[in-house]
């Protein structure tokens, strides 16, 4: 038997040509007259006709519901009728109990939208097919993505900068969408482009570009600084109209930050920090200009060649893409920036200095010496401290040192590690809790001439032999800096040798601490010369 209709009708008309009347097509496939007919009309079947409506309970009410979405047309804007209203009146004013709220949201959904056409108030979304010219124009924006950050999930922001006519894009992803980001993805992107775009480069009203949005039109008052910024690069704005109205006026940057994070950040990335992910990205960049976007009949590598020397050339000089602060220290030795607040050395405690807001990172000077770098925080309302910056202070007040939340933070980041730990409890046990504390603070104040894990590794040795001051945690990094510096000594130069034992470095001389040691006394030998003048002559 034939499978379907349409192979129905095509047996049927063959069956006809060679001569079966159409009683006996009827017997052969069991239909009726009709559809026998209907086979020898047309090859192709009627199509099924569509079944009505089922009856809804609100069917009694439509036309009510019509009546007021016509009253809107010609209401103010802040006094239409909102389908719960809607939902009332039927209830209040006709009775219609047996009708519930999600029937009367589903209709109006679909019938507002029509009602305004017939009017002739609606219009119809036409999407006209744009071709873009070479190195000429651009779409910038950003999208929000998770990450696992050192073992948090966080909301982190994607920076999009992507040409129309190759489709090569380019990512970064900061830890805010703030002014900072914006102009740095900009720096990032243009000298991974080598170049920027001759035309036009689309942007939504973000806060970072635009001050004020002026009524219906496409001007807008821009932020200063992102002002002298285009000027500088020489990049010319258009400003999509605001909302999701302008979403689809650079359709392409919003698809391909979906494209980009459904296929290469799913799953969630785990990663240390943004500078890791971000050499990520940059790699998966690379990757991506081996894909074809849709059907054309080239790959995104082989469009952006030909479209590169297309580019304006960038400026020579850079531009400053931080925000400068001027701020005072407080008695805490703190900085507020942007609701969280980082520490400075407490030597500039009640100075004012100047904090340059970047935006992975804050680097705070002191003049024209840079005294802090942080890592830039996330969330609002967060403290970041160095307990560096507190060590003059807590040698005078060794008892602030267990509650400090510097101390915390070290422990959280893995600068004060278990072996710190080991090594306080005992030296707080030879020495008594303050000087035992003021000893561990004296091995930290060593951290800033020595390495981290060198100075580990002398904690480690000196613990292990029970010295438990200072010097000999000196003594014992320097140990592991020389293992790990000098070079290997070759069989012949350890023969040539009369001590056997290499001379320190100069660099390593350098950085050793004044020797407290008493000058050694030749008192003793001064029996031996009495003992010789009472010796008799010969």
């Amino acid at each position: 038997m034939p499978k379907s209709k349409v192979d129905l009708y095509a047996a049927i008309r063959r069956d006809a040509k060679a001569g079966l009347s159409s009683r006996a097509l009827q017997r052969k496939y069991g239909v009726g007259f009709l559809t026998v007919q209907k086979a020898l009309t047309s090859a192709w079947p009627e199509p099924r006709k569509k079944l009505p409506p089922w009856p809804t309970r609100l069917d009694p009410y439509k036309p009510l519901i019509d009546e007021m979405l016509r009253a809107d047309l010609d209401a103010p804007r802040k006094q239409r009728h909102t389908v719960k209203r809607i939902f009332e009146r039927l209830l209040d004013e006709h009775g219609a109990d047996g009708i519930s709220y999600q029937m009367v949201r589903g209709y109006v959904s679909d019938r507002r939208e029509e009602i305004r056409v017939l009017a002739g108030r609606g219009v119809v979304e036409v999407f006209v097919p744009q071709t873009h010219k070479p190195g000429a124009e651009a779409e910038v924006d950003f999208g929000d993505v998770t990450v696992r950050l050192a073992g948090e999930l966080v909301t982190c922001y994607l920076f999009a900068f992507r040409l129309s006519y190759s489709g090569k894009a380019v990512h970064r992803i900061f830890a805010s969408a703030g002014q900072e980001a914006f102009f740095e993805g900009h720096v990032h992107a243009l000298n991974t482009l080598g170049g920027v775009p001759t035309g036009k480069v689309r942007y939504d009203n973000l806060r970072a570009a635009v001050a004020q949005v002026l009524g219906f039109s496409r001007h807008r008052v821009e932020a200063e600084r992102w002002t002298a910024f285009r000027s500088h690069y020489g990049l010319e704005a258009l400003y999509c109209q605001p909302g999701i109205r302008g979403a689809h006026e650079k359709g392409g940057v919003e698809g391909q930050i979906g494209w980009f994070r459904r296929n290469h950040l799913v799953p969630v990335p785990e990663v240390a920090s943004l500078a890791e992910l971000n050499a990520m990205i940059d790699q998966w960049d690379q990757e991506d200009e081996s894909r074809r976007i849709w059907s054309r009949p080239r790959t995104i590598g082989e469009h952006f060649a030909a479209e590169r020397p297309l580019l304006e050339p960038l400026p020579q000089e850079s531009f400053e893409t931080g925000r400068l602060f001027t701020l005072r220290v407080d008695r805490y030795s703190q900085i507020s920036v942007r609701t969280n607040r980082y520490s400075v050395p407490v030597r500039l405690i009640g100075r004012s200095i100047r904090a340059m807001l970047h935006a992975s990172e804050l680097v705070v000077y002191d003049g024209r010496e840079e005294v802090a770098r942080h890592e830039r925080l996330i969330a609002k309302g967060g403290t970041r401290l160095e307990l560096d910056h507190y060590l003059e202070a807590l040698v005078r007040k060794p008892g602030a040192l267990p509650g400090a939340t510097a101390l915390d933070q070290a422990r959280s980041a893995g600068r004060f590690t278990p072996v710190h730990d080991a090594w306080w409890e005992a030296a707080v046990k030879a020495h008594g809790e303050r000087d035992g504390t003021r000893a561990l603070i004296e091995v930290l104040l060593l951290g800033r001439h020595l390495p981290h894990e060198h100075l580990v590794t002398g904690l480690a040795a000196a613990l292990k032999t029970g010295a438990l001051t200072a010097d000999a945690v000196a003594l014992e990094a320097r140990k592991a800096a020389d293992a790990d510096s000098a070079p290997a000594e070759t069989p012949s130069q350890a023969a040539g040798s009369r001590t056997g034992i290499a001379p320190l470095p100069a660099a390593v001389r350098a950085r050793l601490p004044p020797d407290k040691r008493p000058l050694p006394s030749v008192a003793h030998y001064d029996q031996l010369l009495r003992l010789r003048r009472d010796c008799p002559s010969p």
